[in-house]
């Protein structure tokens, strides 16, 4: 079988589960895996022959992702702010508007850190619920001189995370921590900046979701009950008025249907200056504000 035998068979099978856009980009995700080759070189060496192990690669990723298991999970890497994840199970798959958010965190930070002029310490970051880490990792990358921390109720989610780190060379101080149990609370420090990306979606909603994500992603970090909605925002918020420092800022990805009662309970709370952000889909994705008091 040629390089570009196998990538038929594949993408053909893939078209009956998928639209044919993302059928594509699959089967060049797992061609490119299997090969080491990236599209242009795999155009030239069409005819290239596969070999044995290469083969059995192809037949064993093609089952799993016949089944639907995302291609990220099949090939255990994701692709988040120009650096490879590990990513299994046991944490979400890194998702676009997550880069987004983290994005506008790397912006703001530099705010942050030229009003703390009275204190030339680093800024001081904590992502809640970090899951693959991607959030943590891509802000001590990009912002190096940072204090980054990372918590996660997930020993299994701690291991990715940690996993992570250490590939992507970058020294991120890891807990297993439930942030909803205010026990935990006192043992953290002060923070700058908090960042989460908690579950928010509700139960009642699985029902319409995609099975790729329902069957394979961890429900812990997707779900919350159908009373308690901001759960965690609420929480997270409460943690912020009790470790933020002045001037700090807390963001959050949240679910589209809620940026009014996300930005009301912020409002409630004390918090400042509060912004709601659309992704790149125009939707309500993102939430920054900050406590000013």
């Amino acid at each position: 079988m040629t390089i570009q035998e196998g990538y038929k068979h594949l993408l053909y099978q893939l078209f009956a589960l998928y639209p044919d856009r993302e059928a594509t980009a699959i089967c060049d995700l797992v061609i490119a895996y299997i090969t080491g080759q990236q599209k242009i070189d795999r155009i030239l060496n069409k005819s290239m022959p596969l070999s044995i192990l290469q083969e059995e690669q192809l037949e064993k990723f093609t089952l799993q992702l016949l089944q639907k298991q995302p291609v990220q999970y099949v090939l255990q890497e994701a692709w988040f702010a120009g650096m490879k994840f590990f990513v299994d199970n046991s944490v979400l798959i890194p998702r676009p508007e997550t880069e987004e958010l983290t994005a506008w965190i790397i912006k703001e930070a530099q705010e942050i850190q030229n009003q703390n002029t009275e204190d030339d310490s680093p800024i001081s970051i904590l992502d809640i619920g970090t899951g693959s880490g991607c959030i943590a990792i891509t802000l001590k990358r990009k912002i190096s001189i940072a204090n980054v921390f990372a918590i996660d109720i997930s020993e299994k989610a701690i291991a990715v995370a940690t996993k992570n780190a250490l590939a992507n060379a970058t020294e991120i101080q890891f807990s297993i921590t439930d942030i909803l149990n205010k026990n935990n609370w006192k043992v953290l420090p002060e923070f700058d900046i908090l960042v989460s990306n908690p579950p928010y979606i509700k139960k009642s909603e699985a029902a319409f979701m995609d099975g790729n994500v329902t069957n394979y992603e961890p429900a812990l970090a997707l779900f919350v009950k159908d009373e308690e909605p901001l759960l965690f925002y609420d929480a997270i918020s409460d943690f912020g008025l009790y470790k933020l420092r002045k001037n700090g800022k807390l963001f959050f990805e949240i679910n589209e249907l809620y940026g009014k009662e996300v930005n009301e309970l912020l409002l409630k709370k004390g918090y400042k200056n509060i912004q709601l952000k659309k992704d790149i889909s125009g939707k309500d994705r993102m939430a920054m504000a900050e406590l000013t008091g």
